[in-house]
């Protein structure tokens, strides 16, 4: 005979038995995420198992109503168009790539209208883009992945962005991408039902560190480079927090204690590169992002990427992606709508 799986022990929630569910309203951005989508909706439904009963409902929302196209290419059938909600409802915004073409102007007339009736509104993945778009971040802490930090600082100064993996604040969540939305929903179940109920949802979604809104999105330098070199960690935490005013490789090497030429053998060594040119990698790619997602000019990208000349920035450009930063905007622009 075939084992059965043992039925898992149920939680008992420290909230009102007789209270009604709470609904979550996600909203289908084209091109959202798949993974950052499917743990929210994951963490909800374990959620009500493991309580035995209805904690949580849900249903898919998106502009006309129809589907929804998560980057994967799977499509999703929505229960509803962007209608009136009651302002006990979440909206949780699910969004991906080609997140500012995703934001139309009657997904930012629905989520103004909405938040001003009191719902709470979340962004998650790069989502944060949208809410930020509506003016819903103004003046407050939020998250979105870290591909999109550069160009969301750019766009958006009134908002305090931030490297963390979710960021609640007030009736606003916003969340880095990925698994983070696991994390955000794990946090809003404990704080609704207790850490209890909390736990066991991670347990059965064999989530093992649960995380806080503390914990950065990123992994550390020297699991990123795969070399654990204090030194060598210190210089590209330095790079990376000075791309707009590059420092001179004399100067890296002089605060952590080396020599110009013991710096060069170090980069040589472990990345198989020079330190100028690891930098000109880091600056180059943060010019990428600003082109592929912003609108900012050709020759503000260059200056933001710490180029003092159009001309140099493009040569530089060329030879490392081969095309032209004019030609990178010009395809970008030119890719059909999905």
């Amino acid at each position: 005979m075939p084992s059965r799986r043992p039925a898992s022990p149920q939680i008992r929630p420290d909230s009102d038995p007789a209270a009604k569910p709470q609904r979550f309203v996600f909203v289908l951005l084209e091109d959202f995420s798949l993974l950052s989508f499917a743990g929210a909706v994951e963490a909800l439904r374990v959620a009500n198992r493991m309580a035995g009963r209805p904690l949580y409902e849900w249903q898919l929302a998106g502009e006309g109503g129809g589907t929804a196209r998560c980057s994967a290419g799977t499509e999703f059938r929505l229960d509803t168009d962007l209608e009136e909600l009651t302002r006990d409802d979440t909206i949780l915004v699910c969004g991906g790539v080609n997140v500012q073409q995703a934001t139309t102007k009657r997904v930012l007339n629905w989520l103004r209208r909405e938040a001003r009736r009191g719902a709470v509104v979340g962004g998650l993945c790069t989502a944060g883009y949208t809410l930020a778009r509506a003016g819903l971040l103004d003046g407050r802490r939020a998250t979105i992945h870290w591909e999109n930090q550069d160009s969301f600082s750019e766009d958006f100064e009134d908002v305090h962005l931030t490297k963390s993996i979710f960021v609640v604040d007030g009736a606003r969540y916003t969340t880095a991408g990925g698994t983070s939305s696991i994390d955000l929903l794990l946090k809003i179940i404990a704080d609704d039902h207790g850490e209890d109920l909390a736990n066991a949802v991670a347990d059965q979604m064999i989530y093992t560190t649960i995380r806080t809104g503390q914990d950065s999105q990123r992994l550390s330098v020297p699991t990123r480079i795969g070399v654990r070199h204090p030194k060598l960690s210190m210089v590209i935490q330095t790079m990376e927090k000075h791309i707009e005013e590059p420092i001179s490789p004399s100067i890296l090497a002089r605060d952590v204690g080396m020599s110009t030429r013991q710096l060069e053998r170090l980069f040589r060594r472990y990345l198989n590169r020079s330190p100028k040119r690891y930098y000109m990698e880091l600056r180059l790619q943060k010019a990428r992002n600003l082109l592929m997602q912003t609108d900012m000019s050709v020759i503000n990208v260059a200056l933001a990427c710490g180029f003092a000349s159009p001309s140099h920035f493009s040569k530089c450009y060329r030879a490392h992606y081969g095309t032209t930063p004019y030609r990178e905007r010009g395809s970008q622009a030119a890719r059909p709508a999905r």
